[in-house]
């Protein structure tokens, strides 16, 4: 007995993104932006499809990000910030509550909603996770969502 695979392909022509994007920490999220476009554009989207929302901080991203997807316009939204710890338990409640709510709006809206936070013990750690050292989070992030729109077609 066959079974029958699901899998995304990395194909984002033809689709529609938003990018749900943190202004605090912005040496770091700009960079995110840039990689999550570039990946979004070297896999087949048309940048005239990506939109991009800027809000104060990660905490609002969640915000952000049910207000996009409650359009139905978008494919998938991609949430971006940096969440730098500090000598208080505050890193510990927004880096919390902004994934929990990130996974929320993907749970209720069904659109997929990526998560491309990165959370770091300092701004250098972040930063080398912004694309200078290790990688580009946001280009990550942007890889995820191409794969996951392509995974929801499957099931319409």
């Amino acid at each position: 007995m066959s079974k029958k695979v699901y899998e995304g392909q990395l194909n984002a022509q033809g689709k529609k993104f938003g990018i749900v994007v943190s202004r605090f920490n912005d040496l770091v999220t700009s960079k995110l932006v840039e990689g999550a476009i570039d990946c979004l554009v070297r896999h087949g989207a048309d940048e005239e499809e990506i939109e991009l929302v800027r809000v104060p901080g990660a905490f609002e991203l969640p915000i952000g990000a049910k207000k996009l997807t409650a359009t139905g316009r978008f494919d998938a939204v991609i949430c971006l910030g940096a969440i730098v710890r500090s000598d208080t338990p505050h890193f510990d409640f927004v880096a919390g509550e902004a994934s929990k709510g990130i996974a929320q709006v993907g749970l209720d809206s069904g659109v997929p909603t990526i998560f491309g936070v990165i959370t770091a013990d300092t701004v250098d750690q972040a930063i080398q996770r912004a694309g200078v050292r290790a990688g580009n989070r946001g280009w990550d992030a942007g890889l995820t969502a191409v794969e996951m729109a392509s995974l929801m077609d499957q099931f319409s």
